[in-house]
């Protein structure tokens, strides 16, 4: 697909993009859920439509991030309407609001660049009601002659909010944070599993970890190198899918002791469980390192919530990271201490 690019437009001359989703789209956003060439997944910013709009079709705008794009323009099946795509540099509407990317000044652009007054008789344009804190709307009107409309926060409640006369209820209005919508994003925080940093880095601590009074042992590498491995899966999976999931329920506001607290558990199962095998010392250090990795995970994916606000979430940072950091060093000293005193592996 093209965008339209400056110039006198015609109905005809802007592509129509459908509103039904290919197995290709399908497989992109698997891999966007995955963390996986994420910022390159975007669509060409310009001008687009749906069905056949006319002149006094709805304009609805949006980021070029194409998961976006796509859960737009899948919830418009039967909807004739003008699609304006701004340059947000392939973040998504919320992010891009918050980073600066979706912004007046690029509305703006968007709108005298495409053409989009060749095309329309009216006056209006519809934003996603998230991309409000990144868009003066008088400034938009001031420039462009276009008014704002802010529309509803889902792309399935849009169909509803035009047939209505772009009334929002307040159910369209509400930002909600469901387990479902949680756990969307986790997949995006368990990408850290494999990345090369990351398992060159669980490489050396396995290597590490068959060092010890003996010498280097291969069996060691297997033994103890296997439950560092354990260690860090689990604080990621305690930290990305576990306290996600149990969100509104744990106490504590900051997720990083909302992940501590999880980590907390999982690190005593864990000391239990490996305990007769490695030593108590050994196994202090894991538990240990569970709690820390999985404080640092849940801290991440504050990031990623509605919960907290950019300033709420460098604050929490600023107090958790060096508890964490002297939380990974004491689980290095137990875990490499315990080598060289203590049960052998």
């Amino acid at each position: 697909m093209t965008a339209v690019a400056a110039g006198v437009l015609a109905p005809a001359d802007v592509p129509v993009v459908p509103t039904a989703l290919t197995w290709r789209d399908h497989w992109g956003a698997l891999r966007m859920r995955l963390n996986i060439a994420r910022h390159a997944y975007r669509v060409e910013p310009g001008l687009y439509r749906v069905g056949s709009p006319s002149a006094v079709s709805p304009v609805l705008v949006t980021a070029n991030w194409k998961l976006t794009f796509d859960t737009l323009r899948s919830n418009l099946a039967g909807v004739d309407a003008w699609l304006l795509v701004l340059d947000t540099k392939g973040i998504n509407v919320w992010c891009a609001a918050g980073k600066g990317t979706l912004s007046t000044t690029e509305v703006c652009r968007r709108v005298i660049e495409s053409g989009l007054m060749d095309v329309v008789d009216h006056t209006t344009l519809v934003l996603p009601q998230l991309a409000a804190p990144g868009v003066e709307a008088h400034a938009v009107q001031a420039i462009t002659g276009f008014r704002v409309v802010y529309g509803p926060v889902r792309a399935s409640d849009i169909p509803a909010f035009l047939a209505t006369g772009m009334r929002a209820t307040e159910h369209m209005r509400r930002v909600t944070f469901t387990v479902a919508e949680r756990l969307a994003l986790t997949g995006v925080e368990l990408s850290v599993a494999w990345r090369p940093r990351t398992l060159g880095m669980l490489a050396l601590v396995a290597l590490a970890s068959g060092v010890g009074r003996w010498g280097f042992s291969p069996d060691a590498v297997i033994s103890r190198g296997g439950i560092a491995l354990l260690v860090g899966f689990a604080g990621l999976l305690c930290g990305a899918l576990i306290t996600p999931v149990l969100l509104p329920w744990l106490p504590f506001r900051a997720f990083a002791a909302k992940g501590a607290l999880v980590g907390a558990v999982a690190g005593a199962v864990l000391y239990a469980l490996v305990a007769p095998a490695v030593g108590g010392l050994a196994a202090l250090g894991a538990a240990v390192a569970v709690v820390t990795i999985t404080s640092f995970v849940a801290m991440n994916f504050t990031g990623t919530s509605p919960i907290t606000s950019p300033s709420g979430v460098e604050r929490e940072m600023r107090r958790a990271l060096p508890f964490q950091m002297a939380g990974a060093a004491v689980a290095a000293v137990l875990w490499l201490a315990s080598a060289f005193v203590g049960k052998g592996f």
